[in-house]
């Protein structure tokens, strides 16, 4: 098989870092992130979509993974930006400076722009994209489309002329959403799979909404690798994101595909090989791991 060389697979967390970093190691102590980078080699950090990083919190991130020198981060850009265009000066540098950080220590892959269903495109929605780009010139910046007329020609062009990353998406099937694609619009190709449960809360214009757990089956993921193929062997830069909740079922499937896509690594948490032992079955841990003796009940691995 092919190998690589800057694919990274990652996967998103449900909240703040430690708590939902913590329930995929196991750890009741210290910080999860620096552990977290052992097994894989990117996270999305979805808490910047209703609050901006504070820049001591993006220093210590980087810190926590310096073990791993292809360790990259990716951040949702704030829903007060792409959901109520607010471009104020002040809501502007709160989010920069929270990101410079990353970028500066060249960490940070792509800040991904997450629009509702009901973006769609016209012309004025193309000018406020334009618009939104220019604000954050410093950074590479991911387009996240739900409608499908973002697939239109003159849609994929702007993306080009702009140098934005379409977001490749796998979601729920609902009226006239974003298809799965493999398309590649700038250097960086970024694909973010989210799970397809909860149409109705991606269709939706409530960016408070949570849809319900889901975990990719073996077979789904098959479905997706040449369409990673196609994007890993053309971008500069492919990054993979599992953002289906909860952590532990992204965590999981980013593993899997990362096995599919031949990597040599095949190293997983003892508490995850404990708790999906048919998933993550070629896996081995650092510490040995005690089998149960009477299956855990665990609500999240029933889906899919």
């Amino acid at each position: 098989m092919i190998k690589f060389a800057n694919l990274h697979v990652g996967f998103g967390t449900n909240g703040r870092l430690p708590g939902a970093l913590s329930e995929c190691v196991g750890l009741r102590k210290g910080h999860a992130l620096g552990r977290i980078a052992g097994f894989v080699d990117l996270l999305h950090i979805s808490s910047t979509f209703n609050a901006p990083l504070k820049p001591e919190i993006a220093r210590l991130y980087v810190n926590q993974v310096a073990h791993n020198p292809d360790f990259q981060f990716t951040a949702v850009l704030g829903h007060c930006f792409t959901y109520d265009r607010d471009l104020t000066p002040a809501a502007v540098t709160d989010w920069k400076q929270g990101f410079l950080p990353l970028l500066r220590a060249r960490r940070l892959g792509s800040l991904t722009m997450q629009f509702p269903w009901a973006f769609r495109f016209t012309a004025e929605n193309r000018e406020f994209l334009i618009r939104l780009r220019r604000t954050f010139h410093e950074f590479p910046l991911a387009v996240e489309f739900r409608h499908e007329s973002w697939l239109a020609e003159e849609a994929i062009s702007t993306l080009i002329d702009y140098h934005l990353s379409l977001v490749n998406i796998d979601q729920p099937a609902y009226f006239r959403a974003l298809p799965p694609t493999a398309t590649l619009t700038a250097g960086t190709a970024v694909v973010m799979l989210h799970g397809r449960s909860s149409p109705t809360v991606f269709g939706s214009f409530d960016r408070g909404g949570a849809p319900e757990p889901y975990r990719y089956s073996t077979n789904e993921l098959e479905d997706w690798l040449p369409r990673l193929r196609r994007l890993a062997a053309n971008a500069v830069n492919t990054l993979v994101i599992f953002d289906n909740r909860s952590g532990a079922n992204a965590m999981v499937n980013a593993l899997q595909t990362a096995e599919m896509m031949d990597s040599s690594r095949l190293r997983a948490p003892a508490e995850l090989i404990q708790r999906f032992p048919i998933e993550l079955r070629s896996f081995r841990a650092s510490r040995p791991v005690q089998p149960l003796l009477i299956p855990r009940y665990v609500p999240d691995s029933a889906v899919a």
